[in-house]
C-alpha cells in the first residue's frame, strides 16, 4: 500500500497528457471490445463480451469525468484521433480477427488480455499517485484494479476455452 507523502504534488501537464493518452486508449478499447462482442455473437462467450464492453465503457466514461473533474482538458489532436478512429472503426473496421478461429482469434484475445493489462498499469499508477494527491480515491482505484483483473481473467477464461479448436485436430 503507498505510503502518505508530503510536499511533493503532481506535475500537471505531464499526468494531464498521461490520463489523456489513457483515455484514448480507452476508447479504442471499448471499440476492440464490442467487436469482440460481435464476433462472439451467438456462442456461450457472448454474455462476457457483452458485460466488459458495459464495464469497459463505463471506465472510459469514470477517467473522462476524472480528467475533467483534475481541471486538465483533452488534447485536441488525441480527441480528433478518437473521432477518425470512431468513424473508421463505424465505416467497416478492418479486423482480420472477427472469426474468432485461428490464429488470428488467438491473437485477438492477446490482444483484448493487453488492452485490460494497459488499463492495470493506469491504475497502479494512480494507486500511487493517490499517496501524493488527495484527488485520486485510494479506496475506488482499488475496486478499478480488481475489476481489471477480473476483466482479464474472463477473456483468459475464453482464451483458454477455446484455444484446443484453434489449435488441435
Amino acid at each position: 500500500m503507498p505510503q502518505k507523502e508530503t510536499g511533493r504534488t503532481p506535475r500537471h501537464e505531464s499526468l494531464a497528457a498521461y490520463l489523456d493518452d489513457h483515455l484514448l486508449g480507452a476508447e479504442t478499447g471499448v471499440r476492440l471490445f464490442k467487436a469482440a462482442r460481435e464476433t462472439w455473437e451467438g456462442t456461450e462467450h457472448e454474455s462476457v463480451f457483452a458485460d466488459l464492453v458495459q464495464q469497459i465503457s463505463d471506465e472510459r466514461d469514470e477517467l473522462e469525468t476524472l480528467i475533467l473533474a483534475l481541471g486538465y482538458q483533452r488534447s485536441r489532436f488525441k480527441k480528433a484521433l478518437a473521432l477518425v478512429g470512431a468513424a473508421g472503426g463505424r465505416l467497416g473496421p478492418i479486423n482480420p480477427l472477427s472469426t474468432g478461429k485461428g490464429t488470428t482469434g488467438q491473437l485477438e484475445l492477446e490482444t483484448l488480455q493487453s488492452i485490460v493489462r494497459a488499463k492495470e498499469c493506469l491504475y497502479r499508477t494512480l494507486l500511487v499517485l493517490s499517496a501524493h494527491d488527495h484527488r485520486f480515491h485510494a479506496p475506488r482505484i482499488r475496486e478499478l484494479l480488481e475489476l481489471a483483473r477480473n476483466q482479464q481473467d474472463a477473456v483468459a477464461k475464453v482464451m483458454e476455452d477455446t484455444v484446443p479448436a484453434r489449435f488441435l485436430t
